[in-house]
């Protein structure tokens, strides 16, 4: 069903898009990236990928927030797979602003621009931080939506306009609400590859707060549930989980990673990376019964091997990572 289907991957060049983008590629489908514009023409994350598989790229640089550039690059595509948004939690405390432009107004773009084209499927991304400090476990998809961030308020934004393009318009979106993602390529501002980056380099591990629990989704899964929210029928209109359905706190995970790396870092509390303790969201555990059954998904990689699987990347690619710098 993917063979030859034209597809569009809006935020391509980031994590979970440029594994996204090399699934898609490698299952013989025909990939147009939309990455950011930068006068240094960078392909992000996608420069990680094989060249034979960039050379059959059409890549297209521009910004989410042009409505026109985004109708244009959804010109000719059968599924659009949007990912594009700014996702930092501590920048967004910093640029609310910024965050309703991209992640509200890119994603009205977008869904406008399939209203108008008749464009098959479009996945929307949502994220677990929507719901906000756990109300009960496992969390479902009718959670109440907790904004306890200007950046999960901007996504709850961005949920509601996709909901009202289907009940609207009929505009065939599904939206697919990621739990904690890791693997290779996850930039230093996920606690994850900056815990690693800090024990390969630094004396010790700087972080914020250690109690909040967190469903550590590895990355091949989450792309998994992606592809399959794209082709699987008579899942418009639906909002649908990914997650593991377990839960562990960032010190505790913290500990896995150094045993795994075999150093002893003591772990200090950076007060810099503390969010402000209504903005914390203490506790994510995903009900992902809904993927399993509408989608016919599920994790497979577990904690541990994905947590090895990044700390060789990591350990590969220590240029990629300043250990010293908070990455806001």
């Amino acid at each position: 069903m993917i063979e030859g289907k034209r597809f569009l991957v809006t935020g391509a060049a980031g994590f979970i898009g440029s594994h996204l983008v090399q699934a898609l590629v490698q299952r013989g489908a025909n990939v147009r990236a939309m990455v950011r514009y930068t006068s240094s023409s960078s392909l992000g994350n996608l420069a990680f990928l094989p060249k034979e598989m960039t050379g059959a790229l059409d890549v297209t640089a521009g910004n989410i927030e042009d409505s026109d550039f985004v109708l244009r690059a959804m010109e000719g595509v059968d599924v659009v797979l949007h990912l594009a948004a700014l996702i930092a939690i501590p920048y967004s405390y910093l640029a609310p602003r910024s965050y309703v432009r991209t992640n509200v107004e890119g994603t009205l773009n977008v869904l406008e621009a399939a209203r108008r084209l008749g464009t098959q499927r479009v996945v929307h991304t949502s994220t677990s931080e929507v719901y906000g400090t756990a109300r009960r476990i496992p969390i479902d998809e009718e959670h109440p939506l907790q904004g306890q961030s200007p950046y999960s308020a901007s996504k709850i934004g961005a949920d509601k306009v996709a909901e009202s393009y289907y009940r609207s318009f009929a505009t065939p979106v599904v939206t697919l609400r990621p739990f904690n993602t890791f693997g290779p390529r996850q930039s230093a501002r996920a606690f994850i590859p900056t815990i690693i980056s800090q024990a390969l380099d630094n004396g010790e591990v700087s972080l914020g707060s250690l109690e909040p629990e967190r469903d550590m989704t590895f990355v091949d899964d989450t792309v998994e549930g992606f592809i399959r929210a794209a082709l699987r029928p008579g899942v418009e209109g639906e909002t649908i989980n990914l997650g593991v359905g377990s839960a562990h706190t960032v010190g505790e995970i913290a500990r896995r990673i150094l045993a795994h790396m075999g150093v002893d870092r003591p772990i200090r509390l950076d007060p810099r990376r503390v969010r402000p303790a209504a903005s914390e969201v203490m506790k994510l555990v995903s009900d992902n019964t809904k993927a399993r059954r509408l989608l016919g998904w599920e994790p497979l990689v577990s904690l541990d091997d994905g947590l090895q699987r990044t700390i060789a990347f990591v350990s590969e690619n220590r240029g990629y990572y300043r250990p010293a710098v908070y990455a806001v």
